[in-house]
């Protein structure tokens, strides 16, 4: 057999081409997208990590004008397949995978995972692109005159009334236990971005409605966590929910929402205290929740709980928040192990600053929410956040997230799981 020729020196090879210039590598990734189109996806990844390894910050000025404009998460995605063939996947191949159940789908949002991995990684582009995400929506704006006069949204999945002063969110997915999907994370920041920019609102109340869950009927729920059957049946995006989630509403519970007016020589960001009441369990996203508000109440028989690695993804940012309230050993049981914390065990004084019994709770929230409306509480909250939690420490946690919980979406033992909780009824969700 003769030996096949060594590869020509001079020849650039295609991960060279990638890191050439920007239209040259451009040039490059399209060819190669087509070449490899019906390939096993990991060569294709690979020559998509080389490019945006090589030019992630010129990729992103180009899509948002020089970092001029804001950019927001699923625009981005899109202008990105528009502008750079190749790079994410089309707007119709994830169209089609919308249409799929989870374990039907082709994976399209793992390179979602890695475009945003790269970005986020970048201090320069993943900075402006946390700042951007911290402006409010478009439906927050347009809702925002109705609810400043009347004090009161129905956002479908929240309810928002304003009171002496307090903005109250009720989660009400009265049907499944307030375990959230896109639809939820999409009003729960909608109902933020309307409690932080109303100035008639000094401080924000979360707490969960009343069920009518059969298991729950008549009782408050604050939350399931996230909904492992809309999992199951596709419904849960890694953009629309894992990652606007973090770098949406969560985040701007804890820094604020970004304003443009007369104050922001002063500070841009429109920040408030706020105050979370659990009743019955904060399960998974419920306790996530919890770690990024700044008084905890519950009542005497609730639980908290952090059941992902068990249900085999990653909670969100509770790896890089947990330990600083619990230490890293009962974060590790918690988050490795699936151990619940109960409201009356000893650590959980922890992770909540008052419990009491079911038919005090009312009262409770009411004397939690007088401590707070100091003048100074909100200047201190600020202080007290900036020195807790670094943001360029946040933004890598999240450019390592966007990849990892990309591919735990698409796990065997992640579909495996979710499609057995498909024929489960009654029980918590997440």
């Amino acid at each position: 057999m003769t030996p096949s020729s060594p590869p020509d020196a001079r020849q650039p090879t295609e991960q060279q081409e990638m890191r050439a210039g920007l239209p040259r590598a451009r040039a490059a990734l399209a060819r190669a997208a087509s070449r490899y189109a019906a390939s096993p996806p990991g060569r294709l990844r690979a020559l998509r990590g080389a490019f945006l390894d090589a030019h992630t910050d010129a990729v992103y000025a180009e899509l948002t004008g020089g970092r001029t404009r804001g950019a927001r998460l699923a625009a981005l995605a899109a202008d990105a397949a528009r502008a750079f063939p190749g790079l994410v996947p089309s707007a119709a191949e994830l169209a089609a995978d919308r249409a799929l159940a989870q374990a039907g789908k082709a994976g399209h949002e793992i390179d979602l995972g890695l475009f945003f991995s790269r970005i986020l990684r970048s201090p320069l582009s993943g900075g402006h692109l946390m700042d951007s995400l911290l402006s409010p929506t478009e439906r927050a704006l347009r809702l925002l005159p109705e609810f400043t006069a009347t004090g009161h949204a129905d956002l479908g999945s929240v309810r928002l009334e304003r009171r002496d002063g307090v903005a109250r969110l009720t989660l009400c997915r009265d049907d499944c236990l307030n375990a959230e999907d896109n639809r939820q994370v999409d009003d729960m920041e909608t109902a933020v971005d309307l409690a932080l920019l109303d100035p008639g609102v000094e401080l924000c109340l979360l707490r969960g409605g009343e069920m009518t869950h059969p298991r729950y009927a008549g009782k408050r729920v604050f939350s399931a966590g996230i909904n492992l059957k809309s999992l199951h049946a596709g419904g849960i995006s890694l953009v629309g929910f894992l990652l606007r989630r973090e770098l949406g509403y969560l985040h701007k519970i804890w820094r604020g929402v970004r304003v443009d007016d007369d104050m922001s020589w002063h500070s841009p960001y429109r920040a408030k205290p706020w105050v979370a009441a659990v009743d019955t369990f904060a399960i998974g996203g419920g306790m996530q929740l919890l770690l990024v508000v700044d008084h905890v109440l519950a009542a005497s028989d609730a639980y908290l709980s952090l059941p992902a690695a068990q249900e085999g993804i990653v909670p969100g940012v509770a790896n890089f928040r947990l330990p600083r309230f619990t230490g890293p050993r009962l974060a590790r049981r918690i988050i490795l192990e699936g151990h619940r914390v109960r409201a009356t065990d000893p650590e959980a004084g922890l992770l909540i600053d008052e419990v009491h019994g079911p038919d005090d709770l009312d009262a409770a929230v009411e004397h939690s929410l007088d401590r707070l409306r100091s003048p100074a509480v909100t200047a201190n909250r600020k202080m007290l956040n900036t020195g807790e939690e670094d943001l360029d420490a946040f933004r890598r946690y999240m450019a390592d997230f966007a990849l990892e919980q990309a591919f735990r979406l698409y796990s065997a033992d992640v579909i495996g799981k979710v499609g057995r909780f498909s024929a489960r009824a009654g029980t918590p969700v997440g």
